[in-house]
C-alpha cells in the first residue's frame, strides 16, 4: 500500500480515502489478510483518524472488511454467488451449501402492500412462511412466504395448526400449483430487528429485498418477500449465464 497523500477533492475525503483503500485491498491484499493498524494507515494517507475509521465504517458495510475482536481488521472474503427465483427448489427444503430451511408458519392478516400484491381484503387473513437461507452454516436471507387461503385448499384436511411441520405442509400444497410465471424486484433497505436477529446482524444494517410475486390460474398465488445480506450476497438472475446484480 502506497503513502498517497490526499489532495483537497470534491467528494469528502474519507470517501475518497474509501476508494483508494478498495483498490488497494484488490491489488495487495489477500483474503483473511490483517490490516496494518489505524496509526499506521492515518500516516500513509496522511488522514485524521476519524476520517481513516470512516472509510473503514464504508468498507465494512460493503461487504469488503471483517472486524473481529482480538484479531483486528481483514480482508472478507468474495461475496456467495446466490440465485435467486428458482421456484423449482424453493418450496421444500433444501440440504448442502445453499439450502433453504422452513421454519414456522402463522395465520394473520399481512401488510398492507402484501394485501394489495394479493388481492385480498384489508382484514383477510393468509398463511405466512417464515424461512431461512443458509450457505456454508452461514445465514444469507431470512423470506416471509404469504399464501392466500385459495391457494393451498388441501391445507385444511392436515392436523398441523402452526410451527414447522405447518409451514412444510403449506409448502408441500402450493408446490401443487401449476406457476405461470413470476415478478421481481429488489430494493435496498435497512434490517429488521426480527431480520437482524436471523441474519447474525445489527438492526439497521444494509440488505437487499426481493419481492417475488407467484402467477397461477390468473391470479397471484403468493407472495415471498426474502432479505438477504447486503454484505456477503451477488444475487444472480434468470439463467446462470444470466446478468448479475452485485450488491452492496
Amino acid at each position: 500500500m502506497g503513502t498517497t497523500q490526499l489532495e483537497s477533492v470534491p467528494e469528502p475525503k474519507y470517501w475518497h480515502l474509501k476508494t483508494v483503500l478498495s483498490d488497494a485491498l484488490d491489488s495487495e491484499f489477500a483474503v483473511g489478510e490483517i490490516l496494518p493498524n489505524e496509526r499506521e494507515l492515518a500516516a500513509r494517507f496522511g488522514v485524521a483518524r476519524a476520517t481513516l475509521r470512516q472509510a473503514l465504517e464504508q468498507l465494512e458495510l460493503e461487504g469488503r472488511l471483517q472486524r473481529r475482536r482480538g484479531v483486528g481488521t481483514t480482508v472478507a472474503p468474495p461475496r456467495v454467488g446466490v440465485a435467486v427465483g428458482d421456484y423449482t427448489h424453493s418450496w421444500t427444503d433444501t440440504a448442502g451449501d445453499d439450502a433453504w430451511q422452513s421454519v414456522d408458519s402463522v395465520e394473520t392478516v399481512p401488510p398492507a402492500a402484501i394485501a394489495r400484491l394479493l388481492k385480498t381484503g384489508p382484514d383477510t387473513r393468509v398463511h405466512r412462511v417464515r424461512r431461512t437461507r443458509m450457505s456454508k452454516g452461514q445465514p444469507l436471507a431470512a423470506e416471509l412466504l404469504y399464501v392466500p387461503a385459495e391457494s393451498v385448499p388441501g391445507l385444511a384436511a392436515i392436523d398441523a395448526p402452526s410451527g414447522l411441520a405447518r409451514a412444510r405442509a403449506v409448502l408441500r400444497e402450493l408446490s401443487r400449483l401449476e406457476l405461470e410465471g413470476r415478478e421481481q424486484s429488489v430494493e435496498l433497505g435497512s434490517a429488521r430487528a426480527e431480520d437482524a436477529k436471523e441474519l447474525d446482524r445489527l438492526p439497521g444494517a444494509p440488505v437487499l429485498v426481493v419481492t417475488t410475486r407467484y402467477a397461477a390460474s390468473g391470479r397471484t398465488a403468493a407472495v415471498a418477500v426474502a432479505t438477504y445480506r447486503a454484505d456477503t450476497c451477488r444475487l444472480t438472475f434468470g439463467d446462470p449465464a444470466g446478468e448479475e446484480l452485485l450488491a452492496g
